[in-house]
């Protein structure tokens, strides 16, 4: 079913009529001589330029790619808002196989397009972009952060990433057991890419024991050959969350890791990894609390990333970075304090405490 336009009717619901909706804006790329199809949805400018990155992937169809979008940009706006950033939410996606259909023509062609845009979006990597795609984008854009060090830039913004999850970690063994220490838990971690290998390398030397599992083949023979000792692939993502004895699940790829499925049968006691949208939809957060399971809401704790691209349109200073995605641990302890003292799911607390912020800021501006 489609509208007067031409859109898929469910899509323009969504953005106009439901909760996941309330977005300021949605841009439609299209240059058919590069082949560039992208969506750069803006749902917040109340903090600031919307700040969001740039995912490359091959969607099922045109609907598929503007959901992600939407609710990717939306989950930006609470990210943001929660790293204290001054910056709103968005988040732009391109169409296709970033292995077959990228190029230099598309990424410049993208690049204008968010130019055309004046500032209202800053942009970034995410899934199937990198600082090398970046630098290409800048050529045409200097809303661009995520760049190399060469040209301006921070350079691979997965390191901070994995320093805040770490600290999610610490923050939530603390809450739960008493003390931040990892040493000698078993951490599992699903999908050792850009920053589950660098989250592995902060486990290891605390003295936790990680399991691993990955889609790629190469990437987990990458972590054994790095880590000897303390480090076990499993076979998947299944047999992961099923581990005896785990004690903390990280989910690093893609989202909608937590669901009807794999909640009923997670062993851990805690949740807290790298993914963006892990919940798979609402109500999943009441079934990890029902389990007695702790959740790091995930906006929360991989925020170091976002922390480092932001710095660079202030002239980059990696342990000032460092300084603030040290503060996620604070910010975890503070949401689950009130999540307690609400008595709701951790990931309820957090939407509050960003719903306020954004709210405060919009009557500011409006004033």
């Amino acid at each position: 079913m489609t509208d007067v336009t031409g859109a898929a009717a469910d899509v323009l619901h969504t953005l106009f009529h439901s909760d996941q909706g309330g977005h300021e804006q949605v841009v439609l790329c299209q240059d058919r001589k590069s082949g560039l199809k992208a969506v750069i949805a803006l749902h917040s400018t109340a903090l600031g330029p919307a700040l969001g990155g740039t995912r490359f992937y091959p969607y099922a169809s045109e609907q598929e790619a503007v959901a992600d979008a939407l609710n990717l940009a939306r989950g930006m706006s609470y990210k943001n808002a929660m790293a204290g950033l001054d910056h709103g939410g968005g988040k732009a996606v391109i169409i296709g196989d970033p292995e077959r259909d990228k190029s230099e023509e598309l990424l410049r062609a993208y690049g204008r397009f968010v130019a055309s845009l004046g500032g209202r979006y800053v942009t970034a990597c995410d899934v199937g972009t990198y600082v090398a795609d970046m630098d290409v984008v800048a050529r045409e854009c200097r809303w661009t952060t995520g760049r190399s060090p060469e040209n301006g830039g921070a350079g691979d913004s997965s390191v901070l990433t994995a320093y805040g999850v770490y600290q999610g970690m610490r923050a939530s063994a603390a809450h739960l057991w008493g003390d931040p220490s990892l040493a000698g838990r078993k951490v599992g971690i699903a999908g050792v890419g850009k920053v589950g290998h660098h989250l592995v390398g902060h486990l290891r030397g605390e003295g936790a024991e990680v399991l691993i599992t990955d889609v790629r083949e190469e990437a987990v023979g990458r972590i054994l050959a790095a880590h000897p000792t303390g480090v076990t692939a499993v076979a998947d993502t299944a047999t992961l969350i099923r581990a005896e004895g785990l004690d903390i699940y990280a989910p690093c790829a893609l989202g909608g890791a937590l669901n009807d499925d794999t909640v009923p049968a997670l062993t851990a006691r805690i949740v807290c990894g790298a993914a963006n949208n892990q919940l798979a939809h609402p109500g999943v957060e009441k079934d990890l609390a029902d389990r007695g399971i702790l959740y790091a809401p995930d906006y929360v704790v991989n925020a170091g990333g976002v922390i480092q691209v932001a710095d660079e349109l202030h002239g980059f200073d990696f342990e000032r970075c460092r300084a603030k995605a040290s503060k996620i641990y604070d910010t975890t302890l503070a949401i689950f304090a009130r999540a307690k003292e609400d008595g709701i799911p951790p990931a309820a607390a957090a939407d509050r405490i960003a719903e306020q912020r954004m709210h405060e800021a919009a009557m500011k501006r409006a004033h």
